[in-house]
């Protein structure tokens, strides 16, 4: 009876990056991280080096840069995984700029294999040789010497007992044909896309042998922490979307806060439900959010709310700024442009767990797709459906915001077309009673349970929203289109 091989897996120490390649680097691999110039490709390779490296495993790094190892170093210390106590220690670095200069491949060949006999790395990596072979008009060697040279010298990579990284300034359609593609038993492709003024960058495993990586792009940014990387969320088979479970008589209910609106909801918002609140600007609707919260942290159940249309300061009430205060709401900061989904819905993930969050604000969807950088425009609403889906997973009550233009003549729940992902939806309209703009309010639906069908009246005061009487007690019938004024 035959026995698999175990095969070693190594944690990277880039954030995200071990979920992408299916749970770590497997050992003795021979790995490519290929990418245009500026995509981050020698940023990650330190980051993977100086987490890897230690007294036991040390790591060699060879440099084809004309200028001194130093100067690379230099900026490299910028980042907070660098450390100075490795370099010469656990981590050496080899510059091998001359010997290519002169044109002669196999020498280099051979002062690489010198340099791995010598040092016995666990870990050796190769900076990129195309930019310097390409840039060289002295070398005769030409495109086939290189490629010649490019795949012994990852054919030797495989042999070694370490694993091993080369660094390649590839375009696509090099890819296809390139030998080095079919040697890699791990092949890390990195890009950066611009769209207008804006600027994405991305990572896709394109090839990971013997286990199953996270398919498809996921984006990923360099901060003064390094590489981290937002894994695209997947919804699998197993996963359960609240939008699919019929709320029972007895599950759990969410109080709102606001009072009047649990009867209308059928005795509070079903836990871990998503609630669309819709409405027109100015029609209180993160003033009822943040009712919501509120309430939460009265009954002992943390929140966090993301704002895209205001800061903190302008969104929160002086009750709610102090909960924030004392750590009973966490606030996500989305003041910054051309953000991923991902990256926000791992930061949502990750404030949730810290604080053990059981409620969600979105403050507003509008704002968060003007947030998003553009090429993220076209797939909102896929892109929508995946978070709402994570959220409501890890069972926290999720509420969201939409601003609609109040036509009168029509009544829209989404301008996506995405209403259907909700599980609650409540709309907020202006209509005109005897002279004057009122304020009215409706639960549309809520899935698995009975809920008003009244149309109320509300006003906004600075104790919140206080809810009026039924819109039926008028003696006019609203259609949604103003026809004059109505009479008690």
């Amino acid at each position: 009876m035959s026995k698999k091989v175990s095969i070693r897996r190594l944690p990277t120490g880039v954030p995200g990056l071990d979920n992408l390649l299916g749970g770590g680097l497997p050992e003795f691999s021979f790995n490519l991280i290929a990418g245009p110039p500026g995509s981050g490709k020698t940023t990650l390779a330190h980051q993977i080096m100086f987490s890897l490296a230690n007294s036991n495993n040390r790591g060699l790094f060879f440099t084809v840069l004309g200028e001194p190892a130093l100067k690379m170093l230099r900026y490299q210390q910028q980042f907070a995984f660098f450390d100075i106590d490795k370099i010469n220690e656990s981590i050496r670095f080899v510059n091998l700029s001359a010997d290519l200069m002169e044109g002669n491949f196999d020498r280099v060949l051979s002062r690489i294999a010198k340099e791995v006999k010598n040092y016995t790395p666990s870990f050796v990596f190769i900076d990129s040789f195309r930019s310097v072979v390409q840039s060289t008009k002295t070398l005769e060697a030409g495109t086939s010497e290189l490629q010649r040279f490019v795949q012994q010298l990852s054919m030797q990579m495989t042999s070694w007992q370490a694993t091993s990284f080369l660094l390649g300034e590839y375009l696509i359609l090099e890819a296809e044909s390139s030998p080095v593609f079919t040697v890699a038993d791990g092949i890390l492709w990195l890009s950066q896309n611009t769209h207008r003024n804006s600027m994405v960058r991305k990572i896709q495993v394109v090839k990971m042998r013997g286990q199953a990586q996270a398919p498809g792009l996921h984006t990923f940014r360099i901060s003064h922490e390094g590489v981290q990387i937002f894994p695209r969320a997947m919804i699998s088979s197993g996963t359960v979307v609240a939008s699919s479970i019929a709320a029972p008589g007895g599950e759990q209910r969410v109080s709102m806060g606001t009072p009047g609106l649990d009867e209308m909801l059928g005795g509070g918002l079903p836990a871990g439900y998503s609630l669309l609140l819709v409405g027109p600007s100015g029609s209180g609707k993160t003033v009822l959010a943040t009712e919501f919260l509120t309430e939460g942290a009265r009954r002992g159940e943390p929140g966090v709310i993301a704002a895209f249309e205001k800061t903190p300061n302008q969104l929160l009430s002086k009750k709610l700024n102090a909960l924030v205060k004392t750590g009973q709401v966490g606030v996500i900061d989305t003041r910054s442009l051309d953000l991923s989904l991902d990256q926000i819905l791992h930061d949502l993930i990750e404030m949730i767990t810290r604080m053990q969050a059981k409620r969600v604000v979105i403050d507003s969807l509008s704002g968060f797709e003007l947030a998003l950088a553009p090429e993220f425009h076209e797939d909102f609403r896929g892109s929508l459906y995946r978070m709402i889906a994570e959220l409501t997973r890890m069972g926290v009550t999720v509420l969201m915001t939409l601003e609609l233009e109040d036509r009168y003549t029509d009544l829209r729940f989404s301008p996506f077309g995405s209403a259907f992902l909700a599980d609650a939806i409540i709309v907020q309209r202006y209509v005109e009673i005897a002279g004057q703009f009122k304020r009215v309010i409706s639960v549309v639906k809520v899935r698995g349970s009975q809920h008003s069908k009244d149309i109320r009246l509300y006003d906004i005061t600075d104790e919140g929203i206080v809810f009026g009487e039924a819109l039926s007690a008028y003696t006019g019938i609203m259609t949604g289109r103003p026809t004059g004024d109505l009479v008690t």
